[in-house]
């Protein structure tokens, strides 16, 4: 990381900023999410030696390496020490052939928010650091992503009625926490999966001296995530006001021209938003862009225009009004036709 970048860091020791850090949700029951790396180890130990209202560990068995439930055995013997409960959270089920670690992330937050609810934690912590939201960010980069995307990873959000998802180590540097166990003799874990070059994340770990020889570095990066995340938050605000305004009796009914009045941007949101709100599912930054292109000349015309996206029809009128419904289920295909039939 460049000098001038890491002049800017607090001076202050590592073990008074893991206190701070973690200070605001130790005053509430916390799971603790430790897979047993140094980042996580960390935050386990730090957070015993504080004040806090009840802690419990986890640590979730993705069932994709041998020695997975070994090493999870290794931090419920930590946490054991340390005086912490802990539950080893198995991924079980068929596995997918194809985007596995996004299936595995998935697998992960369900049964860390299960496990939470379960026992009335306020707040599930891990111990996502500086580092991991450069690649974050660096990975949305490749992939084209806008403002919401190189938001990188929130301080918070919400993971289900009650709880809180919370990465107090998000401004902590990885070479801050290895550093902090090692002088103090904690043991961690090495997942060799980190380094392996089938998944972009550790292809991405292999060019950052290269960036950052180039100014790219970890504290740039997630300064870039500070401010895309600014700036997605104002223009969701935006968007949520007219969004108010453009379905002000029906959620599922748009007045279209006043969306075309609006700024691209805020009109993407708004398109997102009422999606969203009518039950549509999760959609790729691209395609939206496609529909509201398609969206805005037919209003422009005053031509009519159907199209079904996230699992909903969204159809124009020849008047200017957007409605949202369930999009009709598919036609069966019916037989093939025989070729060479008498």
């Amino acid at each position: 990381m460049s000098g001038g970048d890491t002049a800017a860091r607090p001076a202050a020791p590592t073990a008074e900023r893991l206190e701070a850090a973690l200070a605001p949700y130790l005053r509430a029951g916390c799971l603790l999410a430790v897979s047993g790396g140094p980042d996580s180890t960390a935050l386990m130990h730090a957070a015993a030696a504080a004040p806090h209202a009840g802690l419990a560990v986890a640590t979730v068995d993705h069932g994709l390496r041998p020695e997975a439930r070994a090493e999870a055995e290794t931090v419920a013997r930590q946490a054991d020490t340390l005086g912490l409960p802990h539950r080893i959270l198995a991924w079980a089920g068929p596995h997918p052939r194809s985007g596995i670690q996004a299936a595995a992330r998935a697998a992960r937050y369900r049964l860390l928010a299960e496990h939470a609810a379960e026992i009335g934690a306020a707040f599930l912590l891990t111990a996502h650091t500086l580092d991991d939201q450069a690649e974050t960010v660096l990975m949305r980069l490749a992939r084209g992503s806008g403002p919401a995307g190189l938001a990188g990873m929130r301080p918070e959000r919400n993971l289900g009625p009650g709880l809180v998802l919370a990465r107090p180590l998000l401004a902590f540097p990885k070479a801050d926490l290895v550093a902090w166990c090692e002088g103090r003799g904690i043991a961690y874990l090495r997942d060799p999966s980190n380094a392996d070059e089938r998944f972009a994340r550790a292809r991405l770990r292999r060019l950052r001296p290269l960036l950052e020889g180039e100014g790219l570095t970890a504290e740039r990066l997630a300064r870039l995530a500070e401010r895309a995340a600014r700036d997605d938050d104002a223009l969701r605000e935006i968007a949520q006001d007219a969004l108010g305004r453009l379905a002000a009796e029906d959620a599922r009914r748009l007045d279209g021209r006043a969306l075309a009045r609006l700024p691209a941007a805020v009109a993407l949101r708004v398109l997102d938003l009422a999606l969203t709100q009518a039950g549509g599912g999760e959609g790729r930054l691209e395609r939206l862009e496609r529909l509201l292109a398609e969206i805005l000349p037919a209003l422009a015309a005053g031509a009519r225009l159907r199209r079904t996206f996230r699992g909903l029809l969204v159809a124009v009128d020849a008047g200017g009004t957007i409605r949202l419904a369930p999009a009709p289920p598919r036609r069966a295909a019916g037989p093939p036709e025989l070729l060479g039939k008498g």
